[in-house]
């Protein structure tokens, strides 16, 4: 019996049978030793499902053919999509939501451009992909941070498929997250211009786009006038607002506003309460978080692992680091897991505090918990042990960073840079950093930074200036901080006409110099008998508001006396 003709069989048993038991004679088939399907009878079922509206059954079976799951040797997954797709073909008399079946599967399978394909030819064919489809796409395409692929699909199709108001909303948010605000606010005009009247989602959406982008002024305007056209504002509406002020330094603002959600029975959030809680914790006032918390419990809003992990965090800061393990003891009775974070967050606070035994026992438990330990969590630890000096300790973290796959990044290698600068061994410190460059990492003003300061706390100042040098090369710019790690190191060298030169080419780029440096170069300076340099540094630390001491206004005193008297 040839394959053809089972296949024919196959078809005449499943057209008697509702879709849902057809599709199920037809996965039966798929497994009979000796049977393939063939393009009739996979178009067939297909066909039955679009025609009874069970898209969603004929997507899964698009994707199992796909994926190779459902083969043959008669046809390839792309020669049998491109025969089902064809003009006018005979398989398929649900077009449209065949094509429309195609393009969901392929964004279901992370396939894009095979999504967009399958929209061109739907086109060209004439046929109408539906607003849900292109939406579908379009957000497919955000999520995945392909905004100028989402954008150009958009403008390429949006007179050749059904829009809808989602269509635009999905659009603006896009814009909004890629920080395109100018496209967002030109799509809300082309949406009022079709007619439709944009949403609560929308504004919000732009709102908080505004004020990611720190256009606070622009935020509240928009917020006013969502009233002002019958939109009412909601709790999410309300955070991103309060949450803008925050970044902007506008704690009044932000806490107005709490007030105003409360007075008009807009519902609070464990979002809202998380926002208001990071800002008191940020600001150091852990009492007005805590009353904060206990509001949480009396209005009955749950709190979530992010609550208890920026009040851990807040009061790590403040290095109450019991507490914060108390917290974190309330945060399991409540039965809420702590995060990786939370378990990060109390591994540093404990190593800022020196107690690496705790510190310790806590990446334990973290691992007994069934996280698994970050790049950060091994930084935490490794900065923690080098503070302690404990090299035994830093080798065997770094030893289990490897059998678990994870590679030093930056931030790890800057870590064990310093701590071998603080074990003394500048030379393993050296290694480190070529060896960083090596890997393919490329060093930062932090990392360095770290060896600068290494070089200069030595007295090697030959080597901290050859490595300052060489940031140029690189096309980095050193921080004030490194300027006032030269001028320090010249200074103790007592090189004052290295540290005065550092001096003068800070304030070329528009940087000062801080206390220390000035006392420092003064002082020097005064020593070198150049006490009409050290006059002019003088008077620039007044012009800063910077307030020299009575002993540097002695120094020059006396210098400038010496070398008068002098024969």
């Amino acid at each position: 019996m040839t394959q053809n003709y089972r296949a024919l069989l196959l078809i005449q048993r499943m057209v008697k049978r509702p879709p849902l038991e057809a599709l199920s004679l037809f996965y039966e088939t798929t497994t009979l030793e000796g049977f393939e399907h063939t393009p009739q009878t996979i178009s067939f079922i297909i066909d039955h499902l679009l025609s009874s509206n069970f898209s969603s059954h004929a997507q899964s079976l698009i994707a199992k053919i796909l994926s190779g799951r459902i083969s043959s040797s008669l046809f390839t997954p792309s020669l049998l999509l491109r025969q089902l797709t064809q003009p006018h073909s005979p398989l398929i008399s649900s077009r449209r939501s065949l094509f429309e079946a195609i393009i969901v599967t392929h964004v279901q399978s992370q396939s894009p451009e095979d999504a967009i394909l399958y929209l061109t030819q739907m086109t060209e064919q004439g046929l109408v992909p539906g607003s849900f489809t292109f939406n579908n796409l379009l957000s497919f395409l955000l999520k995945s941070n392909h905004f100028e692929k989402a954008w150009w699909v958009f403008n390429e199709f949006k007179d050749r498929t059904e829009l809808d108001e989602y269509s635009f909303g999905i659009m603006i948010k896009g814009c909004c997250e890629a920080g395109d605000l100018d496209r967002g606010f030109r799509f809300l005009d082309d949406l009022e211009k079709m007619g439709w009247s944009p949403n609560v989602v929308m504004y919000t959406s732009l709102i908080d786009g505004c004020c990611k982008n720190g256009d606070i002024e622009r935020a509240k305007r928009l917020f006013y006038k969502m009233g002002e056209i019958g939109l009412v504002a909601n709790h999410y509406t309300y955070t991103v607002l309060i949450h803008g002020f925050f970044r902007k330094g506008l704690k009044k603002d932000g806490l107005e506003l709490f007030e105003k959600m409360k007075r008009e029975g807009i519902l609070l959030s464990t979002y809202t309460y998380n926002c208001l809680i990071n800002e008191f914790c940020n600001d150091g006032k852990l009492s007005s978080a805590f009353e904060v918390f206990d509001e949480m419990h009396q209005r009955g809003v749950a709190c979530n692992v992010i609550t208890y992990s920026i009040l851990i965090c807040g009061l790590c800061r403040e290095q109450r680091v019991g507490e914060a393990e108390k917290l974190m003891h309330r945060m399991k009775s409540d039965g809420l897991c702590p995060s990786l974070i939370t378990f990060n967050t109390l591994i540093d606070g404990f190593c800022n505090v020196g107690n690496m035994e705790k510190a310790l026992s806590l990446f334990e438990e973290l691992k007994s918990n069934g996280h698994s330990p970050s790049s950060a969590t091994f930084n935490v630890l490794i900065k923690g042990f080098a503070t302690a000096k404990d090299l035994a300790r830093i080798v065997g973290l770094v030893g289990e960073m490897e059998e678990r796959g994870i590679s030093p990044c930056k931030v790890t290698y800057t870590i064990l840079i310093d701590a071998f600068i603080q074990l003394d061994d500048m030379e393993k410190a050296t290694k480190l950093f070529s060896s960083m460059e090596k890997s393919g990492l490329v060093a930062d003003v932090y990392a360095y930074g770290v060896l600068i300061h290494g070089f200069c706390s030595k007295g090697n100042m030959k080597e901290a200036l050859k490595l300052f040098k060489s940031m140029s090369e690189k096309r980095l710019e050193p921080t004030d901080v490194i300027y006032n790690m030269l001028i320090n190191g010249y200074c103790k060298e007592g090189n004052s006409y290295r540290a005065l030169g550092f001096v003068k080419e800070m304030r070329e780029k528009g940087m000062f110099p801080n206390i220390a440096s000035y006392n420092w170069t003064i002082r020097l300076l005064c020593i070198d008998e150049k006490w009409r340099e050290a006059t002019i540094l003088l008077k620039e630390m007044i012009v800063y508001g910077l307030t020299p001491s009575v002993s540097i206004y002695n120094l020059i005193s006396r210098a400038k006396k010496d070398t008068i008297v002098k024969p």
